[in-house]
C-alpha cells in the first residue's frame, strides 16, 4: 500500500539532497532510515510488547509441511 503526502519545496530539496547523500533509491527508504536512527532501532522485529516472547517449539511449528 502506498500514500501520498505533503511537503513544501524546501523539504522536498532536502530530501533529495539527503538521498543522495545517504545512497538510497526511494523517499520511502530515506525517511524509514531517518525515522530508524531517530528511534535507536534497527529493525522493527520483535517491537510489539503485545506478543509473547518466541519459543523454540514455535520455530518446529513453523518449519513442518
Amino acid at each position: 500500500m502506498s500514500t501520498t503526502i505533503q511537503v513544501s519545496r524546501k523539504t522536498l530539496q532536502l530530501l533529495n539532497i539527503l538521498k543522495e547523500k545517504l545512497s538510497v533509491k526511494s523517499y520511502d527508504e530515506l525517511l524509514r532510515k531517518i525515522a530508524f536512527e531517530k528511534l535507536g532501532v534497527k529493525s522493527m522485529f520483535g517491537s510489539n510488547p503485545k506478543l509473547s516472547p518466541f519459543r523454540k517449539e514455535d520455530e518446529a511449528e513453523f518449519h513442518e509441511l
